[in-house]
């Protein structure tokens, strides 16, 4: 638990790289993959790569990404995933996608907020739905999940291959229609 609860804290959608956002986000990713939460890599890819993949994140049309800063460092972000146009029986359901916080940026309440601000821009682009999966082995972001009010629905023992052994994948989804009635 942090100590300081007065550190500045924001959660923002983020359209360009400027200044030094790209070696926090990098950083940040760096950290949270080593601490064993890092979005699909299990190690951190070499620093150009890293470099590429955020840059090219904004330039897919259908992705939205989201980051969180503790006093003005970005330490984590999440993706808002949009179906593609050919996806008209998907079209209402996104994906809430690559949610990541570094270690050092836990504890002041911006998973919450960053979540949040994915589903409150899911719901006014026309969403209905907000889907996730997640590793087993991540039980912070579970919690987390779980918390603000997300279903589990399904798992796969074989979602992923982890340090030489099979790891169990969980599915989720949360009604961004309050009044929605679930089948």
């Amino acid at each position: 638990m942090p100590e300081d609860q007065s550190v500045p804290r924001k959660v923002e959608r983020l359209t360009e790289i400027l200044g030094t956002d790209l070696h926090d986000l990098c950083d940040a990713a760096e950290a949270a993959i080593v601490d064993g939460g890092g979005f699909g890599w299990l190690t951190p890819p070499p620093r150009q790569m890293m470099e590429s993949y955020w840059k090219g994140i904004l330039v897919v049309p259908e992705r939205d990404l989201f980051v969180a800063r503790l006093d003005g460092t970005i330490g984590g972000s999440a993706q808002l995933v949009r179906p593609t146009r050919n996806n008209e029986a998907g079209a209402t359901v996104g994906t809430l996608s690559t949610f990541f916080l570094a270690p050092w940026s836990r504890g002041y309440g911006l998973a919450v907020q960053l979540i949040e601000r994915v589903a409150k821009t899911a719901r006014e682009t026309g969403l209905e739905v907000l889907q996730l999966d997640v590793r087993e082995t991540q039980e912070r972001a579970i919690h987390v999940y779980e918390q603000l009010g997300f279903r589990r629905w399904g798992s796969n023992p074989r979602y992923a291959w982890v340090d030489g052994r099979w790891v169990t994948g969980f599915y989720y989804y949360r009604d961004l229609d309050p009044d929605a009635v679930t089948p």
